[in-house]
């Protein structure tokens, strides 16, 4: 081994704060779920079909995963969904009444604000979408643009591919500067092959 790639070896990070991120409903808190319970045996937090269920970021440290001899330890941080547009009058049509509609509004702007501002501790971030949506959003854009402008390691996960109507290649035809795996949060399905990419791109 040559002197530079001993020093690579060397200096290495050993562990990796990493954010996972995307619009509301992609699937990001199941996802978190999926990979806390794998390594660890916990959970990360609910989940539910009403937009903005995750509101505050939450934290879980020292997740080590193993994959095809290679190992990454993170700080897996999921942060509420993100969105150019938040209306109580939205949360209403899903049955809440207007008191909570409008609390729930209010929390989940709180919580873009936040989850933007994690940005700035990050080593990386998992970016989250649902594979049956049109990936070409504001939301996406607007993402994507201000994580290459702060130079952060990306990985895209066109979620949902259990669901008859998802087009991951929709998604990689949008994005293709970036690596793309293709899962099932909820299902499991080629979850091995996500955590090969996260020790690949982030250890």
């Amino acid at each position: 081994m040559g002197i530079i790639k001993k020093m690579k070896s060397k200096f290495k990070k050993k562990r990796a704060r990493i954010g996972i991120y995307g619009p509301p409903n992609a699937g990001k808190t199941t996802l978190a779920n999926r990979i806390i319970r794998d390594w660890t045996g916990d959970a990360m937090g609910s989940v539910s079909h009403v937009p903005h269920e995750t509101r505050r970021a939450r934290r879980r440290e020292g997740v080590t995963i193993n994959a095809n001899g290679s190992s990454v330890t993170l700080d897996v941080i999921d942060t509420p969904g993100l969105a150019t547009k938040i209306d109580f009058h939205d949360f209403m049509a899903l049955g809440m009444n207007e008191e909570d509609s409008k609390r729930r509004a209010k929390e989940a702007t709180e919580g873009v604000i936040e989850a933007v501002k994690w940005l700035d501790d990050l080593d990386g971030v998992i970016l989250v979408m649902d594979a049956t949506e049109d990936p070409y959003t504001q939301v996406n854009v607007t993402v994507i643009g201000n994580m290459e402008a702060r130079r952060l390691p990306l990985l895209i996960v066109a979620n949902k591919i259990d669901l008859p109507d998802s087009s991951p290649a929709r998604i990689h035809g949008a994005f293709p500067q970036h690596p793309l795996v293709s899962v099932s949060a909820l299902e499991g399905q080629n979850i091995d092959l996500l955590y090969k990419e996260i020790a690949d791109h982030f250890g």
